[in-house]
Order: structure tokens, then C-alpha cells, then sequence
């Protein structure tokens, strides 16, 4: 029985893919596991409800369905925005995630969809939208 409890901190390596096998995220390759602090909410809800199942030396996958991850993709958060709104010289590169700030000043990303001599078509959804998630967890450690 896992002694894991709001609060806990604890560490895991995970291994994120979808459906079709593409790997989206991989803490073992990048040799840095996720730190987390159970009911922060700074994860997914099914993933952390599925770590505070576990004991350390367990590893779990857990499936999660695009609408508990990050929703479906919200046709109108796809945006066109005036060419000229950006800096002189930038390199429009289609398919590339791009950080900046809403015209209120706050920050926000989006991925380059088109580019025409006026304007710039951009989707502000996040990139797992739309997407059923698949995670392959193991817990290393729950800090005393």
C-alpha cells in the first residue's frame, strides 16, 4: 500500500506517447525526473492519482484520454494576426512552437500553421490538444 499523501514529495521517471506509439516526452532520456508535490495540481490529475497508487520501485501506465489531459482542440484558438505585429527580421517557420505576448501583454505560445505576405495563422492550443496520452511511470522516491 502506498503511504504517499496530499503534500508528498515525491520523484518519477515517466515516458509520455500517444496512441500510435510517438513518444512525446521522456524524463529517462533527459536524465531528470519529474519532482512533484501530490495535490499541487501541477500535473495531470490522472497521472498524479495514478503516482499516489504506487510504492517506490513500482512502475504504472495509465492512459488518459484527451479530455482529462489537455482538452480538444478549440477551433478558436486558432488566430490570424497581422504579419507587421512582428519584429522585423523574424524567421516564420511553420510547424515551430513561438513564444510572445496577447496584445493585454500577456505571455503566451502558439505553433506557426501559415504565412502569407499579410498575416500569420497561429493555434494558441496546447500541443497535446486533441490527444489521448499514454504514460509509463515509475516511482524512485517519496521524500521523508
Amino acid at each position: 500500500m502506498s503511504n504517499i499523501k496530499i503534500g508528498s514529495k515525491v520523484k518519477v521517471h515517466y515516458i509520455g506517447t500517444l496512441k500510435d506509439g510517438e513518444e512525446f516526452d521522456n524524463s529517462i532520456k533527459r536524465k531528470e525526473p519529474l519532482k512533484m508535490v501530490i495535490g499541487e495540481g501541477k500535473v495531470l490529475k490522472d497521472f498524479e492519482n495514478t503516482v499516489r497508487t504506487m510504492s517506490v520501485g513500482d512502475k504504472k501506465s495509465v492512459e488518459i484520454l484527451c479530455e482529462q489531459a489537455y482538452g480538444e482542440v478549440n477551433p478558436e484558438a486558432i488566430v490570424k494576426s497581422p504579419r507587421n505585429e512582428f519584429p522585423e527580421g523574424f524567421r516564420f517557420i511553420i510547424d515551430e512552437r513561438i513564444q510572445g505576448n496577447t496584445k493585454s501583454g500577456n505571455p503566451a505560445t502558439a505553433t506557426i500553421l501559415e504565412v502569407t505576405k499579410t498575416e500569420v495563422t497561429l493555434d494558441m492550443n496546447h500541443p497535446l490538444a486533441g490527444k489521448d496520452l499514454n504514460f509509463e511511470i515509475e516511482l524512485l522516491e517519496i521524500e521523508k
